[in-house]
């Protein structure tokens, strides 16, 4: 069973471009352009649709600084991934602390890249 604060690659798929979900990749700019990555993955870039906020900067955010970098206000909806979600895993803590609905994403790109043809 999955964890309440987990999203599997099912539900994440279906939900591309819903309404009131950010999807957020914390990993750096150059994995999330695809100019980086693990040499495990069949392919580089990022979720459709997601935005990138590396969690080394995340963490050091204010609240105010948080809602200004990702847009929606604080009770909307996240879905936070990563290579593997253990980024994505802290992120989903620091985004709960600034009071957003923040799930993990925990197969991330490490699952995406594989399950997902584009």
């Amino acid at each position: 069973m999955t964890p309440v604060d987990e999203v599997e690659y099912e539900e994440l798929a279906a939900r591309l471009g819903e309404d009131g979900l950010t999807i957020l990749d914390v990993r750096s700019p150059a994995e999330y352009a695809g100019d980086a990555g693990a040499a495990c993955d069949p392919r580089q870039g990022h979720v459709p649709g997601a935005v990138n906020l590396d969690v080394q900067e995340l963490v050091a955010l204010s609240p105010e600084e948080l809602h200004e970098r990702l847009g929606p206000p604080p009770g909307t909806g996240v879905v936070a991934y990563c290579h593997s979600g253990s980024r994505s895993a802290l992120a989903v803590e620091v985004l709960r602390a600034h009071g957003y609905e923040a799930r993990n994403y925990a197969g991330s790109w490490h699952e995406w890249s594989r399950r997902h043809p584009e």
